[in-house]
């Protein structure tokens, strides 16, 4: 592929042209292709909440911890945006709901921003994953006021 149809991939995922991005993964895109600032195709996906091209790539192989130039999840993507059902369907790709997102974890992201679903979902997971670190639940309470 070349790096101009990765960009169109990078776009579709983002826009969840299931459609269009299903012919790119036909004609042999690779599922875990990143775009230009290093982002998998399903973490675009992912964080824009597009449920079906998030399932399109599974179904096609990509990697749900797949993680972006930056040592993000789709995973702590979602539990930022607060996608849901996007979470459900990692998790039940084999995302790890522990997966370090650069000093904090999904449920710290959840948390922070008031996921409250995404937390609850994350602890039907791993009950570990569900406790925000330390630091952060201080940083949240403090913000919080």
């Amino acid at each position: 592929m070349t790096p101009q149809e990765i960009a169109k991939a990078a776009d579709l995922a983002r826009e969840g042209d299931v459609a269009a991005l299903g012919a790119l993964l036909e004609r042999g895109l690779p599922p875990d292709a990143t775009d230009e600032k290093g982002n998998p195709l399903l973490m675009l996906a992912a964080y824009h909440g597009r449920t079906e091209a998030v399932r399109l790539l599974l179904r096609a192989g990509a990697k749900p911890d797949g993680r972006n130039a930056k040592g993000q999840t789709p995973l702590g993507g979602v539990a930022f945006k607060g996608h849901v059902e996007i979470a459900r369907l990692l998790l039940e790709a084999g995302a790890d709901p522990e997966a370090d997102q650069g000093g904090s974890k999904p449920a710290d992201l959840a948390v922070t921003f008031g996921r409250r679903e995404i937390v609850e979902l994350l602890q039907s997971h791993s009950a570990r994953a569900a406790q925000p670190t330390r630091w952060y639940s201080r940083l949240a309470g403090w913000l919080r006021g």
